[in-house]
């Protein structure tokens, strides 16, 4: 069987990944990390990319309310064999234990910026021109 060349994630990937997501997202609500600066926050899991051979999950969060999103991340990393070892019940199935890293979520801020975009004078005189040119 041929290998795909794509560099898009694989069913498989993209399955492993959303259980992992739903692993760490309990792991978080139950409060077992005990750090006051992870137990404080209000953290989103926006997504898990899962490695090829499904040894590193990639966890992209979005600490809410909070404007150092680097302090809450760092504690996340350094917490993460804790957080790795609670994963264990809700993934059995798995041969191996991903190893967890967690990296800030910048889609909602590049969501912002497309937004605002497309807000600006510039963009919507020129749809409006569109508009004219349409009629």
């Amino acid at each position: 069987m041929a290998k795909s060349t794509s560099s898009a994630p694989s069913q498989r990937m993209l399955r492993v990944g959303e259980q992992v997501r739903a692993a760490i997202t309990q792991v978080l609500q139950r409060g077992e990390v005990l750090d006051p600066l992870i137990e404080n926050t209000v953290i989103s899991i926006s997504e898990v990319r899962m490695s090829p051979d499904l040894k590193i999950a990639t966890a992209y969060v979005t600490p809410l309310g909070v404007a150092d999103h680097a302090a809450v991340i760092a504690a996340l990393n350094k917490h993460a064999k804790f957080i790795r070892g609670r994963l264990g019940p809700q993934l059995r199935q798995m041969k191996y234990m991903p190893d967890v890293r967690f990296r800030d979520d910048t889609s909602f801020d590049n969501y912002q910026k497309i937004d605002s975009l497309l807000r600006s004078p510039e963009v919507s005189r020129d749809l409006d021109r569109d508009a004219d040119d349409e009629e």
